[in-house]
């Protein structure tokens, strides 16, 4: 996921495939979301879990890969929670300040 270099990139690869079948209520034929543009995916934020739809493009913004970082740490890759960032959510509006 851009975090740090990795040997099996399919399996990261696969478990974002994973967290973004996941992160929506409305789903096509095959379980893909319907509700979240190509080319972006959810992520879930703080305790209240609020939900945001943000491009992939973001994931070489280097704020962004340290938050995805501390989600790997908490949660890891296997939880069926979503992607969940564990951060205030003030905090991450800050950051969509600064990337958007």
């Amino acid at each position: 996921m851009g975090l740090r270099k990795s040997q099996n990139k399919q399996t990261q690869a696969t478990m974002l495939k994973k967290f973004i079948k996941k992160g929506s209520n409305f789903r096509d034929d095959e379980g893909y979301p319907t509700d979240v543009p190509r080319g972006h995916f959810v992520v879930y934020i703080g305790d209240t879990r609020s939900r945001y739809v943000v491009p992939i493009s973001w994931l070489h913004h280097k704020g962004f890969q340290s938050l995805l970082q501390r989600a790997e740490e908490e949660f890891g890759f296997n939880h069926e929670m979503g992607l969940t960032i564990p951060c205030h959510e003030q905090d991450f509006l800050s950051l969509l300040s600064v990337i958007g």
